[in-house]
């Protein structure tokens, strides 16, 4: 719910917004433009080609780099021209690290600045469309890239408290100077500021909302990671390579080596590589609980999309996230069939409506419908989108069972199976359900009568033997039958991630000669295909939940393990089977972005051989609806 103070803010803005709309002057050459508001959402009338560009640096409140001073963070502004003339607006806020390296979307887009040193070609559409709707964007170098003083911390504190700085300084409560040295204040705005980023620049979002920073009244985040160990870490299994902290650093960072090399030796000291533990390092980068960042201390209200096939930000990134804010944070999320996608590139005018909506919404008090739609977009398959009051969708938890002749149903069974722990990729596994493979069990139901639909976090437990002290445990849901679906694992110079090029561009907003908004168009990415890899689980089996840390099992006794997958919204269609894969090491996670080979089987399998006792082996899914 809002405060007292806010909700007399909000009240005053709206009717503030009506009266301009109601007394705005009929056009001249010579009438100033106002904000105006047609159809609950803000018009562009004002210059683009006309806004002021400026930037500043914002002192922040960390010393990232142990110079002895603490670091200026580059802010680069670009607001309406009547920002200067009494006219006050609020603020959409990127913070990025990757200004200098890769660049920023799928067009790997940079910066360009001009003789003073401001930006005239800032990345992405933010500038392009919203300020002639009346904001200013603010465009944020993450602490340690780009012109930002610092060293980057890969998701660590200083990232965070860079982006926190800013926001304090847009209200009012921070300093910063212009080229000169002069203090500098933002006296054209109100302060109102929300953050969108996707990937790396969304975590920044969910990180400085995790501070309670007043002043952040939304946030943006696609495909944001939330915890960086269980991004990192799948239940004890190391999926991101050795060495990927100090990589992630220097990937994003153009300053010579030595420069943070100090600082990189004490982030390979500390992120505990070598026993894969949860040490201080990941707590601090953890924003759900952590010292720096609190899901409970959010504040801003959230509209967050998630792929469910994203492998560099996993679901539960989002889920877990999602579930641990305050009740009383204005939501909303679209949870996609897609990788590790920002929506623009996939539902362009969908994504573009509802976004206006809802910067206007939350940071003008425009009233408009975007929250008394339902809260969440959910896409169940190729141009096949669904709304509902929440998410997940209200389900009932059903157990299926593993049986000795092969079928996965609700009564139990007798009997073991047994495979070779040995990483191979989900493909080689969910593949040939019916044909004995040494490194996998599968099992599958009778053809569904009517179609059914999961939608939240399924879970595994599984009662089994080992001949080794440790293996690793992987599970596949799997939807069996011919279909057309996104295809998210072609991954080219044309399509990606479930997307694809599809020729032409959209241009939005308004452009100039250095910065014309304008952008691929892009559609799903489909194939047929007899099977599809719905969800998946691992887990380092000396790692769960009942031992401590890193114990080694006994070989040939007896364990009960149960563990969470990844999360899921999917329905499956009449006439399919679902299957369940129990396989040992996951290959699919074996992510090598570095580029120099170094995560090449992360995780190669223990070799140990796993038993599985099919009377204590099961799985349970949250069915919305049951076939």
């Amino acid at each position: 719910m809002f405060s007292t103070r806010r909700r007399g803010f909000l009240a005053n803005v709206i009717l503030a917004t009506t009266l301009v709309i109601a007394t705005a002057p009929a056009a001249s050459a010579t009438a100033k433009p106002e904000i105006k508001v047609s159809g609950g959402a803000t018009q562009p009338v004002f210059s683009y080609e006309d806004a002021i560009r400026e930037h500043v640096r914002v002192r922040s409140s960390v010393d990232s780099d142990g110079d002895g001073k603490k670091d200026l963070v580059r802010v680069d502004i670009i607001r309406p021209k009547e920002s200067d003339s009494g006219l006050k607006v609020p603020v959409i806020m990127q913070e990025s690290p990757y200004y200098d390296n890769p660049g920023v979307g799928f067009e790997i887009e940079k910066k360009k600045y001009d003789a003073e040193g401001n930006v005239m070609k800032f990345p992405m559409y933010y500038d392009n469309y919203f300020v002639p709707r009346g904001y200013a964007f603010v465009s944020v170098d993450m602490i340690g890239t780009r012109l930002s003083d610092g060293c980057p911390t890969s998701y660590g504190a200083s990232d965070v408290l860079g982006g926190k700085a800013v926001v304090d300084w847009l209200n009012g409560r921070a300093v910063a100077y212009d080229d000169k040295g002069d203090p500098v204040k933002a006296t054209w705005t109100t302060g109102r500021t929300g953050m969108i980023g996707h990937s790396y620049e969304g975590a920044l979002g969910v990180g400085v909302a995790g501070t309670g920073v007043e002043g952040l009244e939304t946030i943006v985040p696609l495909s944001a990671y939330t915890s960086g160990y269980e991004n990192g870490h799948a239940n004890g299994v190391l999926t991101w390579f050795k060495g990927g902290a100090r990589w992630q650093s220097e990937h994003v960072d153009k300053d010579p080596a030595e420069k943070c090399e100090a600082v990189r030796r004490q982030m390979d000291a500390e992120s505990g590589d070598e026993t894969g533990n949860y040490t201080a390092y990941w707590n601090e980068r953890n924003y759900r609980t952590g010292p720096i960042a609190k899901a409970r201390n959010v504040r801003a209200s959230v509209f967050a999309v998630m792929g469910m096939q994203d492998r560099n930000v996993v679901g539960s990134q989002f889920a877990e996230w999602w579930s641990a804010l305050p009740r009383d944070v204005r939501r909303k999320a679209w949870v996609t069939q897609y990788g590790h996608i920002d929506p623009f590139w996939a539902r362009r005018e969908a994504w573009l409506t509802a976004l206006n909506k809802w910067f206007d919404h939350e940071l003008m008090g425009v009233s408009n419908d975007i929250m008394r739609r339902p809260r969440v977009d959910v896409q169940l398959g190729p141009d096949r989108w669904i709304s509902q009051a929440d998410w997940p969708a209200p389900a009932r938890s059903t157990t299926l069972r593993p049986r000795q002749d092969g079928s996965l149903g609700r009564e139990s069974s007798t009997g073991t199976g047994g495979y070779v722990d040995i990483a191979k990729t989900e493909i080689a596994m969910a593949a040939d359900p019916a044909t004995a493979n040494p490194n996998r069990l599968a099992y599958l139901t009778p053809p569904l009568k009517k179609a059914m639909r999961a939608s939240g976090t399924p879970s595994v437990s599984l009662r089994l033997k080992l001949d080794k002290p440790t293996a690793n445990l992987g599970v596949l849901l799997v939807d069996y039958g011919q279909d057309t679906r996104i295809n998210y694992r072609e991954r080219g110079a044309t399509s990606g991630e479930g997307l694809k090029i599809i020729g032409g561009e959209d241009c939005v907003g308004q452009s100039t000669a250095d910065d014309d908004g304008c952008y691929f168009k892009a559609g799903d990415n489909t194939a047929a295909s007899g099977f599809h890899v719905v969800t998946r689980g691992i887990l380092d089996a000396q790692n769960h939940k009942s031992l401590s840390r890193q114990t080694p099992l006994t070989p040939g006794r007896p364990y009960q393990i149960t563990w969470k997958m990844l999360p899921l919204d999917y329905e499956f269609k009449a006439g399919h089977r679902l299957g369940l894969v129990l396989t040992g090491a996951n290959d699919d996670f074996n992510l090598d972005m570095s580029g120099n080979g170094s995560g090449t089987d992360v995780e190669p399998g223990t070799g140990a051989r796993v038993t599985v006792d099919l009377a204590g082996t099961s799985v349970s899914l949250p069915l919305v609806t049951a076939p």
